[in-house]
């Protein structure tokens, strides 16, 4: 999700959940994204996992941004839709994981715990390193409108 200010976008960011993202904020931040469902397609998946994520529903148009191979090979196929939100309203689902590792014992944690609107140079800053050019694909695409061009 962007929204317009100043005539420059800003980009609404996830932070993940759990102990291993606790401490951690400088190239730690995400866009909401998930998996596929069998069958599924990808931007009805997408869609599906912002309101998972975020407990916010999205409104088109929806810009195709392109798939970006992942650091870890996975391949993230995103989409931008302009909107507006309360960060502060979000409310993610929930994951269960043995915390302490070995300890037996198992707690759940938001997939996110919190989200931010942040500016292009902030966004290029906190987001992971395998995101980025996401980013940098939605810059290229914003015309003077406020709107991404249909190519890029």
């Amino acid at each position: 999700m962007y929204r317009m200010r100043k005539d420059a976008p800003e980009v609404l960011l996830a932070h993940p959940g759990g102990p291993f993202w606790s401490r951690r904020d400088a190239s730690s931040w995400t866009v909401p994204k998930g998996l596929c469902e069998p069958g599924e397609l990808p931007l009805a998946a997408a869609r599906r996992e912002f309101r998972e994520e975020t407990g916010l529903r999205t409104e088109g148009p929806f810009h195709d941004l392109g798939t970006f191979r992942q650091p870890g090979g996975k391949l993230l196929s995103l989409w931008a839709v302009e909107g507006d939100c309360d960060p502060s309203t979000v409310k993610s689902n929930e994951f269960e994981l043995e915390w302490p590792p070995h300890s037996g014992n198992h707690r759940k944690f938001p997939e996110i715990d919190r989200a931010a609107w942040f500016s292009i140079s902030e966004a290029l800053h906190k987001i992971l390193k395998g995101q980025r050019p996401a980013i940098e694909e939605l810059v290229k695409r914003v015309a003077r409108n406020g709107q991404p061009s249909a190519h890029p």
